[in-house]
Parts: structure tokens; C-alpha cells; sequence
């Protein structure tokens, strides 16, 4: 008891100590969150309580690192790729892409929920965000699978993790805040998020396969689609299909930098749901441009207020601190992957997953670079697990975008989770001792 008081007195003094500091700050930061602030106030007052109770520095620092933080041009391409996927998502991208993917296996065991998970692959080329992803393909495909006689829980897990698939596949808006903070090249890493999220998605389509045959009769097949009518479904997706085209094509051939590549999605949005499809009016791209203004500031303030807490902790060397007992200078490769694999998930479970990529990659970076990894293995695993906290409970962002659509509860919403977040686990493994499955890819679009 004496030695309670005693640290708690340590903490009321300002002694600096490394595991005071970091109880001060996890207290102050949970107590704030409990209180449902949003995430920028705990980072915010973590930052401050840092600075003026436990050192000397000037609080000026704060507004500096948060100019620092969002300064990189690579961020740029940020509300590009929101702007273009919020145009795409109003208009008839998804209904075109569902209908290709439904053209060809809707009417195979298991066809629907492949389609399903195909298209959310395909949507997440276009769109780079996966809350998006759950609201556009949901919306179409949850009626489709629940008539068939698919469960309500296999459905929303399905739909929920496949969405995730939008954090691998370019444009991830996820690798883009990785490659700034790491200092790791955007279009390195949009190619090597390919392989991995084209793997996940086929282990998904396995498991539907799998789902459906178990079930047997209690699930209806869908009539087979007509020569005619495969046709008419790749006119229609030809268009939608152009974008990823678009920017892995351009980025692969290096006629375009990822920010370039942004800009041009933008455009290529407008004309396709403008001017072709005639779907959208000018109206419409103003909201889209009020709600990616929006999208921005709240992303870009989380990415510069965790700039300023992450310079803190590593000021004050806690990190470092803190993951000296588990010796990672000397461990292998492997070994390091997981700690940083099993780092990500933790946070991602409890935390928006942009804040713990601003504040965990910069504690991971020197010790990446220390040990030979290459970044891009380790971007790409890191925005696996984001994929992964992101659909797991309890606090991940897909689970309660899907309360919100589906109008379901939330116990209802996560039981069916479970089997794909193993498939996800699955996945973090073989990227781990398999690393060519993320690199190979990178290696023949930028051979070193």
C-alpha cells in the first residue's frame, strides 16, 4: 500500500520516471475517452500534461509538430481519393460492379456471398475506404444473400471483414499515412498491398464455398446469367474497372506519381458519374466536396495531434523504455513482425485505427531500420492489422457503420466474426513467414 501512495505521489510531483510518465498519461487519456471526448482531446491533453507538468518545454512545440505532421505532399493525395470515392459511391459504381461479379458466379454454390466478397475487393480499389465499402455493397447484397437464406450474422461479418479488404487494395488511405510518417514510398506501397488483398479475398471466397456447402439446401441458388447478359455486365463495369486501372497502371508504369494518380481519379469520377452515367448533378459533387472537406480536417487533426503526443513519447524516450524487455535489437525478423503485428491489433480493437498508425509507427520505425526490415513489408502487415481491429470487437469503426446501416444490435452484428478474423489471423501469419506474397509484386514494379 505505502509503495501505491508513494507512485501516486511521484505522479502528483512530476518525477520523471518512465513508468510514471506513461500511468499519468493512459490515465488521463482513458479517463477522456470514458468520458466520450473525441480522440483529439486525450491526445491533445496527453501532449499538454507531458509538456507542462513533467518538463521545461515550451507548448509552442505542440503547434509545431502539428504543421510537421501534415505537411508532407504526400498527404495531398488524401481527400483526392475521398473526393473521387465519395462521387463513385453516389453514383452507379457499385451497382456496376456488383452486377459484373454477379454475372459470372452468382449462380454457383456459394456465388452470392463470393460476389459479395469480390465486389468489396473491387469497390475497395475504388473507393480506399471501407466504411464506404460496408454502406455501398451492403446495402445492394445483404437483401440478395438474406433471400437466398443466408443468416443475418454471416452476412454482416461477411460483408464487415471483406469490406476491410479497401485497407490492402490501392488507394488505401491507410498505406498513404504509413509511407508519410515512415518516410516509405507511397507507390511501393500501394503494389505490395495487392497480393495480400487479392490472398484474403480468395481465402473469404473459400470459406463462403465452404459456409454454402455446409448449409446445403437451405440456401437457393440464383438462376445462371445468359451469354447476352455477361456482356451487357462487362459494358457496364468497364468504366468503374478503369479506375483502379487508372492508378496501379499509372503508379506501375511510373507515368504518374500517387498523388498524380489522385488528382486524376477525381476527374475521371466526375466524368464517369457526370457526363457518362449522368447520374450526379452539380449538387452532388458539391456535397461530396463539403463531406470530403469535412473527412479531411477530422483526418488531418488526428494525424497532426498524434504527431505532436508521438514527438512526445519519444522525447521522452518511453518507448524505448517500455520495449527494452522484450530485446527486439536482437530478435529475428519474425519475431519483430509479430510484436509489431500483436502491437497494431491491440490498439486497433480499442482506438480509432489512423490514430494508433500516427502514434505506434514511429516508435516501430527506428527498430525497423535498426534490424533490416523492409518498411514496405512492415506497412503492409501494419495496415493488415488495421484491417483487422477495424471489424473486431469491441470498438471497431465497420462494426458500428454496420449497426448504423444494418439497424441491427450489437451482440447480433459481431457473432458471426469469429471464423474471419481467424481467416485474417491466418492471413498475418503467412504475411509473416511469407513475406514474397507482399513483395513480390513490388519487386518487379520498382526492381531495386
Amino acid at each position: 500500500m505505502s509503495s501505491t501512495f508513494e507512485f501516486l505521489s511521484n505522479v502528483l510531483a512530476g518525477e520523471l520516471d518512465t513508468y510514471v510518465i506513461t500511468f499519468a498519461l493512459v490515465t488521463t487519456m482513458i479517463v477522456l475517452l470514458f468520458l466520450s471526448f473525441p480522440m483529439v482531446v486525450p491526445l491533445a491533453a496527453g501532449a499538454l500534461l507531458g509538456l507542462v507538468h513533467f518538463s521545461d518545454i515550451d507548448t509552442g512545440v505542440i503547434i509545431q509538430q502539428m504543421v510537421t505532421g501534415i505537411s508532407p505532399n504526400a498527404l495531398i493525395a488524401v481527400p483526392m481519393f475521398i473526393l473521387a470515392a465519395d462521387i463513385m459511391t453516389r453514383g452507379h459504381t457499385a451497382h456496376n460492379l456488383l452486377g459484373l461479379i454477379e454475372a459470372f458466379v452468382g449462380h454457383l454454390r456459394g456465388g452470392l456471398p463470393i460476389t459479395a466478397c469480390i465486389s468489396c475487393t473491387l469497390f475497395g480499389s475504388v473507393s480506399g475506404s471501407t466504411q464506404a465499402t460496408v454502406v455501398s455493397v451492403g446495402q445492394i447484397m445483404r437483401p440478395k444473400l438474406l433471400q437466398a437464406g443466408y443468416k443475418d450474422s454471416f452476412v454482416m461479418a461477411l460483408i464487415i471483414n471483406a469490406s476491410d479488404i479497401a485497407f490492402l487494395i490501392p488507394p488505401s488511405i491507410g498505406l498513404i499515412l504509413y509511407g508519410t510518417l515512415a518516410n516509405t514510398s507511397v507507390g511501393e506501397l500501394f503494389i505490395a498491398g495487392i497480393g495480400p488483398g487479392i490472398l484474403l479475398a480468395i481465402l473469404f471466397s473459400v470459406y463462403c464455398y465452404v459456409y454454402s456447402v455446409y448449409q446445403g439446401d437451405s440456401i437457393a441458388l440464383v438462376g445462371k446469367t445468359s451469354n447476352k447478359d455477361k456482356l451487357l455486365a462487362i459494358k457496364k463495369a468497364l468504366l468503374p474497372l478503369g479506375f483502379p486501372a487508372l492508378i496501379v497502371g499509372g503508379i506501375y508504369s511510373g507515368a504518374v506519381t500517387p498523388t498524380e494518380a489522385a488528382s486524376f481519379s477525381v476527374l475521371y469520377a466526375i466524368i464517369v458519374e457526370c457526363f457518362i452515367y449522368r447520374e450526379l448533378k452539380y449538387k452532388d459533387i458539391v456535397d461530396a466536396a463539403l463531406s470530403t472537406g469535412l473527412i479531411t480536417a477530422v483526418v488531418f487533426i488526428l494525424v497532426g495531434m498524434g504527431q505532436a503526443f508521438s514527438w512526445y513519447i519519444s522525447f521522452e524516450q518511453i518507448p524505448q523504455e517500455l520495449l527494452a524487455p522484450l530485446n527486439l535489437e536482437g530478435a529475428s525478423q519474425e519475431y519483430i513482425l509479430f510484436v509489431i503485428a500483436l502491437s497494431f491489433f491491440v490498439g486497433c480493437m480499442f482506438v480509432d485505427s489512423l490514430v494508433v498508425l500516427v502514434i505506434l509507427t514511429p516508435i516501430f520505425v527506428p527498430i525497423v531500420a535498426a534490424v533490416g526490415l523492409d518498411p514496405v513489408l512492415v506497412g503492409v502487415m501494419i495496415t493488415l492489422q488495421m484491417a483487422i481491429g477495424s471489424a473486431t470487437p469491441p470498438f471497431g469503426c465497420d462494426i458500428f457503420t454496420a449497426i448504423a446501416i444494418f439497424n441491427k444490435p450489437y451482440l447480433e452484428v459481431i457473432s458471426g466474426t469469429l471464423p474471419f478474423i481467424l481467416i485474417l489471423f491466418v492471413m498475418s501469419a503467412l504475411l509473416i513467414f511469407f513475406p514474397g506474397i507482399s513483395l513480390l509484386l513490388r519487386d518487379l514494379a520498382f526492381p531495386q
